[in-house]
């Protein structure tokens, strides 16, 4: 059985991550919003393999994407033969899409669907006013001073840690009253003071995503009832950019601004406006989203035009310049975000596919031009970090610097 929405690709770069998250240039039509499995060489002297999955992010997380790796591996490493697995398949397929009537319920649900809301005039103007004095509150004022380049390239270096480092990893994050999620927030913070970047006044930007699973009212009809769906929003970070004269304090100062990092993202998991902020957000970022992609095709046509003053006949809006007091503009800037998964080995049960072993995980994701992405996450007992960006977006050797002073950093204060 051959399907047209999956192709098998096999990379002519050495790194298939890299083939992954650095696309060509201009792809065809029919290539966008495919499933792509790189295949590997075969290798007849190794019984080692290399496995890639991908997916488009509008089908679903992080979460759901390790989930599947999951039960994929516990399909493939059990007592099952080719042959019962082929048939397990075959009813699958036809169980789910041999009925040619189905409609778009079959497909995710948009994030805000998940967690409705009864919605009022004084709710909407007061989550609308709520959202924009949240947004006010971010201030960040440092960057990496980037550069332009038609071509994007992704790479994604990875450094892990062996088990028994990672035990006294974590122990020493844990007598310090923060998880190592925490700890990779001021890892970051104090790897750009030290390189002396950006104004000692500003603060340090970061931003994260935040689980909502916890938050969802809405479960999906039987059979479409899977965990591939989206729920994620993001929160923020703000640290200070300075660093303590007495080069004594720098061990306290780090501990004391992962603390920091601790009691904001907790504030933002427990905020009691959290839905209405997530609904908020989602309407800024499909506004935003449409925009880029109108601003995207125009481009390509060579009819866009630079944009004018906002007409005022919009549609109706919350007067919010009328109830919101008035503020000084303060930049907004984020340094870089964070995914930071967790533990990986709650997910995948090793012990289901006793036959396979797990030994290495590389994560990304495909980012627009200039974007970087700080991976933590433990998996097979041991820490992993990972910084995937575009090395085309930003000047030469300073993400080189910033990521030598990340993993100095590691050393330095987690052991």
């Amino acid at each position: 059985m051959y399907d047209s929405s999956i192709l098998f690709l096999r990379p002519q770069k050495p790194n298939p991550e890299e083939a992954l998250l650095t696309p060509p240039p201009t792809p065809s039509p029919n290539q966008d919003g495919n499933s792509k499995l790189l295949l590997g060489e075969a290798v007849t002297s190794m019984r080692q393999h290399e496995l890639l999955i991908c997916a488009v992010h509008f089908m679903g997380d992080g979460m759901a994407l390790h989930q599947f790796a999951n039960e994929l591996f516990g399909l493939l490493g059990s007592d099952k033969s080719e042959d019962e697995l082929e048939t397990m398949l075959d009813e699958e397929w036809k169980s789910r899409w041999g009925n040619e009537s189905n409609d778009a319920s079959i497909l995710p649900s948009a994030l805000e669907d998940n967690i409705p809301l009864r919605w009022s005039k004084l709710r909407t103007v007061a989550a609308a006013i709520d959202f924009e004095m949240s947004q006010q509150k971010l201030i960040g004022g440092q960057s990496f001073p980037r550069r332009k380049d038609p071509e994007r390239h992704t790479i994604v270096p990875t450094l892990s840690f062996p088990e028994d480092r990672t035990k006294t990893i974590l122990k020493k994050c844990k007598a310090n009253g923060v998880s190592i999620s925490a700890a990779l927030f001021a890892i970051c913070n104090l790897a750009w003071a030290r390189m002396g970047g950006g104004s000692k006044e500003l603060p340090v930007l970061m931003y994260s995503a935040l689980n909502l699973r916890p938050s969802f009212t809405i479960k999906r009809p039987s059979p479409w009832d899977s965990y591939w769906f989206l729920a994620i929003g993001y929160f923020n970070v703000i640290l200070p950019n300075f660093l303590p004269s007495d080069e004594r304090a720098v061990e306290a100062t780090f501990w004391h601004r992962a603390r920091q990092a601790k009691e904001q993202s907790g504030k933002a998991a427990k905020n009691p406006l959290l839905v209405s902020r997530t609904h908020e957000m989602a309407k800024e970022r499909g506004e935003r989203a449409r925009r880029w992609a109108k601003e995207d095709d125009e481009r390509e046509n060579g009819t866009w035009v630079p944009p004018t003053a906002v007409s005022s006949n919009s549609g109706p809006q919350v007067c919010k310049n009328a109830i919101i007091p008035a503020r000084k503009a303060v930049p907004s800037a984020a340094l870089l975000g964070l995914s930071l998964l967790g533990n990986l080995d709650g997910i995948y049960k090793h012990a289901t596919f006793p036959s396979i072993k797990m030994h290495t995980l590389t994560t990304g994701s495909r980012q627009r031009h200039g974007a970087m992405l700080l991976f933590g996450y433990t998996f097979a007992g041991k820490l992993w970090v990972s910084l995937g960006y575009d090395e085309n977006g930003f000047k030469e050797g300073v993400v080189d610097r910033f990521w030598s002073e990340a993993i100095s950093g590691i050393e330095e204060f987690l052991g």
